[in-house]
């Protein structure tokens, strides 16, 4: 070895030495936040074979085709969820990217130059003032050395932002049919409001008739009969109220699946549709682990980590293995000559020494980006703890009011039939017999509503168990 090139060797290791210890201290910055524990959240312990609360297709144990058609055909046709499709396809291709980055590259270079050669140059006579043509062809591979993982990192970070992706899809799809069924609930709810008040359309409309026959036999005065006249175009004003809140409902219903306005003018919900499902009396980690929003929060820590690891391994080197093989000719009657090949391979290494701390500035991003994500996924667990107990505890409230609400009805209608009686017989006042009705006609709206309230929160606790959600591998 030359007495020239031993000094350059010595300099080229002892600044290998200090690049390499001075891009091996990233620093101490550490992500803060904590996942929250299913005991702080007050959860009963994970079960490993807990049963799913709910299947995929829940809205089939109703038992009405026409919700299971519309809510087909709102997962098919919305465009809502196809927007998500779309965050998810193009999560999925920076998975392929991430990976492909992390293996050997190979491409072919071609190019073909038209030159004249300087006269006061390099390059002697005669091609010094001439004027040549350069071409050359060659095959150029690269392979980056994974030695400190960070494309294994982005890989996963990748891999995590597509797993989110997903999960959010899933959870568009369970929202958007969780809202069809309650949306189908609440016109089946208008619908029985309606034809309560056409009943009592025509129970108001028999007391005119009794009431102008007592007026004529001079029973009653006039009062009465004005009376029972004013409460048919309130009843007709009822009606039209509830009409109003029916075609909203199905224009409600036409968007979420997709349609014009007016296709679902003539839906009608099938009455007495009731879930045979079990509910849980209590909430296990797992069942929580299960909703889509959840996973899809548990999916962005995964990624944000990754991120963090990648940004740490910017702090080492990266070793590329660089080769090529080809030809090249001045002149191109000559490029295809065997003494125009040319080939080389080596390594080539890159480390980084002063960036006036980006590289740190980096690394504290992924690190504060990982605590929002831990963060963002506390909030969700928290959101989804409160989300089913709420509905478990108006399910209990709702059905004791069902309870209370039956017996209160039975003594209105038993109020009213004897007022009605006492009325015929001419023992009773008319103010009396229309208190008893509105009695009645109160407790009709009543028991509608708590039937609807309670199908209703039954699919809000499903949407909050999951919505029969099962994470894709």
């Amino acid at each position: 070895m030359s007495t020239h090139t031993r000094p350059a060797l010595r300099l080229l290791a002892l600044g290998a030495a200090a690049l390499l210890a001075a891009c091996a201290n990233p620093g101490v910055q550490h992500p803060a936040a904590q996942p929250l524990s299913a005991a702080q959240l007050g959860l009963a312990a994970t079960s490993a074979a807990a049963p799913a609360p709910v299947p995929a297709q829940w809205w089939l144990d109703l038992g009405d085709p026409a919700l299971d058609s519309l809510i087909a055909r709102a997962l098919a046709e919305q465009p809502g969820l196809k927007v998500a499709a779309a965050r998810l396809a193009r999560a999925q291709a920076s998975v392929a990217t991430s990976d492909a980055s992390a293996g050997p590259q190979l491409g072919v270079n071609g190019d073909i130059t038209r030159q004249r050669y300087t006269e006061n140059g390099l390059v002697p006579p005669p091609l010094a003032g001439s004027y040549q043509t350069l071409g050359s062809v060659q095959l150029d591979g690269s392979w980056e050395l994974d030695f400190f993982g960070r494309h294994r990192a982005e890989l996963a970070a990748a891999t995590g932002q597509a797993r989110a992706a997903q999960a959010e899809l899933d959870a568009a799809r369970s929202l958007l049919a969780s809202n069809v069924a309650r949306s189908w609930v609440q016109l089946g709810r208008l619908l029985e409001q309606r034809e309560v008040a056409q009943r009592a359309l025509q129970q108001r409309a028999e007391m005119l008739a009794l009431t102008r026959q007592r007026v004529q036999a001079g029973l009653d005065s006039q009062v009465e009969q004005h009376q029972a006249e004013g409460a048919l175009p309130d009843s007709r004003q009822q009606i039209e109220q509830i009409n109003e809140q029916i075609s909203l409902t199905r224009h409600a219903l036409a968007a979420l699946s997709a349609q014009a306005p007016h296709a679902l003018d003539g839906a009608t919900p099938l009455q007495g549709m009731a879930f045979k499902l079990a509910w849980p009396g209590d909430v296990p980690a797992d069942l929580l682990a299960r909703r889509a929003d959840v996973a899809a929060a548990t999916a962005r820590v995964d990624a944000a980590t990754g991120d963090v690891q990648a940004a740490r391994a910017l702090f080492y080197p990266s070793i590329n293995l660089r080769a090529f093989a080809g030809l090249s000719a001045i002149g191109l009657d000559k490029l295809l000559r065997p003494g125009s090949a040319q080939f080389g391979v080596g390594p080539a290494l890159h480390l980084p020494l002063f960036d006036a701390g980006r590289l740190r500035a980096n690394l504290g991003a992924r690190a504060a980006d990982l605590d929002l994500a831990v963060e963002s996924y506390n909030a969700t667990l928290v959101d989804a703890v409160r989300d089913v107990a709420d509905q478990l505890g108006s399910l209990d409230a709702i059905a004791r009011q069902q309870n209370e609400q039956s017996q209160a009805q039975g003594a209105a209608e038993s109020a009213y039939s004897l007022a009605l009686q006492r009325y015929r017989a001419g023992l009773g006042s008319y103010l009396l017999v229309l208190n008893a009705e509105a009695s009645v006609l109160a407790q009709r709206r009543a028991a509608t509503d708590l039937r609807a309230r309670a199908l209703d929160t039954q699919i809000a606790l499903i949407r909050a168990l999951g919505g029969g959600y099962v994470a894709r591998t």
